[in-house]
């Protein structure tokens, strides 16, 4: 029962790592308000050198839709967490696992064939926020299956 409380309290703490980039980004859609997110891609894509510049209006529209999709996927896993994870502890743990290894590979994959491949060693340490002890199933093995032999 402790693990399954420290999982809903986690998968609160995914939520907020995940969806907290998305106000970010879609601020970058407007030029007065651009500048942190635009600094944070040029963290992400270090060295600090001005790239991205975020004049573009394509980088807005990314912005937009990058944001938005942040946002509702932090607020699918908090929503997980308070009306679903106890009526379906495994399936939520993986359901969230699974997820964020898609998104690990994709977006680390993407980021080193465009030649960003800091943001890959940045995406390890966001896997980890998200993570956290989720790794672990909340039940033991023989709890999950009914299964002592």
């Amino acid at each position: 029962m402790a693990r399954q409380a420290t999982h809903k309290m986690w998968m609160k703490v995914s939520a907020l790592v995940i969806a907290g980039f998305g106000p970010l980004l879609t601020l970058g859609t407007m030029p007065a308000f651009n500048e942190p997110a635009r600094w944070g891609l040029d963290l992400l894509t270090w060295p600090l050198d001005g790239f991205p510049s975020y004049e573009a209006p394509e980088i807005w529209f990314l912005s937009a839709l990058t944001g938005g999709f942040l946002v509702g996927w932090g607020v699918m896993v908090w929503c997980l967490s308070i009306w679903v994870y106890d009526a379906a502890t495994e399936a939520v743990r993986r359901t969230l696992l699974v997820s964020v290894g898609f998104w690990f590979v994709l977006d680390s994959f993407g980021s080193i064939t465009s030649g960003n491949w800091p943001n890959a060693l940045w995406n390890i340490l966001v896997l980890w926020l998200v993570v956290g002890p989720m790794w672990r199933p909340a039940e033991t093995e023989t709890s999950i299956t009914g299964n002592t032999s």
